[in-house]
């Protein structure tokens, strides 16, 4: 909203500095500056409102130290995470940008059903909470909603550089040429960027063209259940990674700025050309949404950090799942996600070889073994003895780590 006040109060009254609102950078410094304002001062007192409702954490005893400690911290804090991001992102961005607006829809989906699981848990004494059908329900839909959004919808294009030859050809006739010509013009496309490949892209459609050609008009089926599952694994990835005070909420602060990396080069047209890397016109703008979103991370984290003050619960975890899945197939690098997001993925394996081997050798033993001490795998260390506050700063150690890694991926072909 202050961003379309600024822009009508320049181009009719020049009003002096109105036109810093034109810069993507000056945007996202102001939207982090203020979610973080508002998720440290507002925070403190959604926390007391959640302590005077009493929704506080109910703590099943699995004998973890300092377990019975945490029972009747406020939960469902992951409001002061939507409400941080929300607000900054309608007074700053675009919002008529159709990633912007699939990124507030994501949130909301996302956020109704993780509120809707707490809500169960807390007001209505069921410890299961929303069936998990459901929620995998809803998983499915807001996938269905990104993938058919980004196959179908105009605004969602890239642009490709010409071949060598053209771009040879081109210099040699106007070397003064800038960037942009030596682009293709924006064109619809389910290519997107794989790591580690010569070319560095994959085309979803060649899933399905080896068959016969003809079948290349039936691409969008195949996106859509990309996305799906993309953002089905990464959003009970980051649920299962809220264990432990701070985990969930620093990991992926280092995430999405990684992620917001990616969104600024792949959405401006001198970087794409100097990287060598996919054009995307108009997913820059994605960039005031993660500074936002950063900045809601970090303050949550203020009382989030041990001992925490308040948990995000389901409304937080699944919530930020999304976001960050939506964001990688916005800016295409969904398949940098098993390296980037490597610490979701994890303990996504450790709760899936826990319960197989589980049942597989109660099954053939009649006595059920397991892989680890406890699943997901941040409890395995607890068991093992570590303070959790150690667990939590080494795993955001090998998430930095992992962060590196996958912005080298930029220039490794």
């Amino acid at each position: 909203m202050l961003y379309y006040l600024f822009e009508y109060l320049e181009n009719e009254f020049q009003f002096p500095g109105a036109s810093l609102f034109g810069f993507l950078t000056f945007r996202a410094a102001i939207a982090i500056i203020l979610s973080l304002l508002i998720s440290t001062i507002f925070g403190k007192r959604i926390i007391r409102f959640l302590q005077k409702k009493q929704v506080g954490e109910t703590i099943r005893d699995l004998g973890l130290e300092g377990q019975v400690e945490k029972a009747g911290t406020p939960t469902m804090g992951g409001i002061i995470i939507i409400l941080a991001t929300l607000i900054p992102v309608l007074l700053l961005a675009k919002l008529e940008n159709i990633y912007i607006i699939l990124l507030i829809v994501t949130t909301i989906w996302m956020g109704t059903i993780g509120f809707i699981d707490d809500y169960i848990k807390k007001f209505k004494n069921n410890k299961e909470g929303l069936k998990g059908r459901f929620k995998v329900l809803g998983q499915v839909g807001l996938g269905i909603i990104v993938g058919a959004t980004m196959y179908f919808h105009d605004d969602v294009t890239i642009k490709e550089k010409l071949p060598q030859e053209q771009q040879t050809v081109l210099l040699a006739e106007h070397p003064d040429a800038s960037p942009s010509q030596l682009f293709k013009v924006e064109e619809k496309s389910t290519k997107t960027t794989i790591p580690f490949v010569k070319g560095n892209e994959f085309d979803y459609a060649n899933l399905i063209t080896w068959i016969s050609p003809s079948l290349g008009k039936y691409a969008w089926i195949v996106f859509i259940l990309a996305a799906i599952f993309i953002i089905t694994a990464v959003s009970n990835g980051a649920n299962l990674t809220d264990g432990i005070d701070g985990l969930a909420a620093g990991t992926s602060a280092i995430i999405v700025l990684t992620l917001g990396l990616f969104a600024w080069v792949s959405g401006n047209i001198i970087f794409s050309d100097y990287l060598d890397i996919m054009y995307i016109p108009r997913v820059e703008e994605i960039t005031i949404y993660i500074a936002a979103f950063v900045g809601a991370l970090i303050g949550f984290l203020w009382y989030n950090a041990y001992p925490a003050q308040v948990f995000m619960g389901d409304t937080g975890s699944l919530t930020i799942g999304g976001i960050i899945a939506v964001i990688a197939i916005a800016v295409r690098k969904e398949w940098l996600i098993p390296v980037l997001c490597g610490i979701f993925l994890a303990e996504n394996l450790s709760v899936m070889m826990q319960v197989s081997y589980f049942k597989y050798t109660k099954k053939k033993f009649g006595e059920g073994r397991r892989v680890f001490k406890m699943a997901p795998l941040h409890h395995h260390y607890q068991k093992s003895g570590y303070h959790e506050s150690k667990i939590v700063t080494r795993f955001w150690i090998v998430g930095i780590l992992l962060a590196i890694i996958s912005i080298v991926t930029l220039k490794i072909r």
